[in-house]
């Protein structure tokens, strides 16, 4: 396996295979190519035999120079469980110590109960929401009314 920056051309080869990886669950127009255009420097590719596996999109944040933002991660199906992700991940905390960052945060759905276990055993802390669901802390119309999400940090 093979771990690289993303590429702009990347955005053709991944976007047809988000829904398919979320087991049909619209998850496309949350990756629009701009990130590809964009985060190039900060986001990665995972690749076996020239075939994509996973990929993790993440950035510099703007308005708080201390921290990274991860914004879209995915591993093949077929890959799970094979540590892809912790590399992509690895790489991503890696590139974020290069620009003296020291904090990553990320987002996640409460139904999405596998992100938020591989989160917490990848070291990060839920940061407390205004709510509590199913034992887990949420941040209340985090992305408009009625969507709620699982605030991630972690120290670098």
């Amino acid at each position: 396996m093979n771990i690289r920056y993303v590429k702009q051309s990347d955005y053709y080869s991944i976007s047809p295979l988000i829904n398919e990886w979320w087991d049909g669950r619209q998850m496309r127009d949350m990756l629009p190519k701009l990130f590809f255009d964009h985060f190039s420097n900060t986001s990665f590719v995972a690749e076996e035999n020239g075939q994509i596996i996973g990929f993790l999109i993440g950035f510099l944040s703007q308005s708080h120079l201390h921290e990274g933002y991860i914004h879209f991660v995915g591993v093949h199906p077929l890959h799970r469980g094979n540590h892809i992700g912790r590399q992509l991940y690895e790489s991503f905390f890696h590139t974020m110590k290069l620009y003296g960052r020291s904090l990553v945060r990320c987002v996640t759905s409460p139904v999405n109960k596998n992100s938020i276990a591989y989160h917490i055993r990848m070291g990060f802390e839920i940061e407390g929401g205004n709510r509590v669901v199913n034992g887990i802390a949420v941040h209340s119309n985090y992305d408009g009314p009625g969507k709620e999400r699982v605030v991630f940090v972690k120290r670098i």
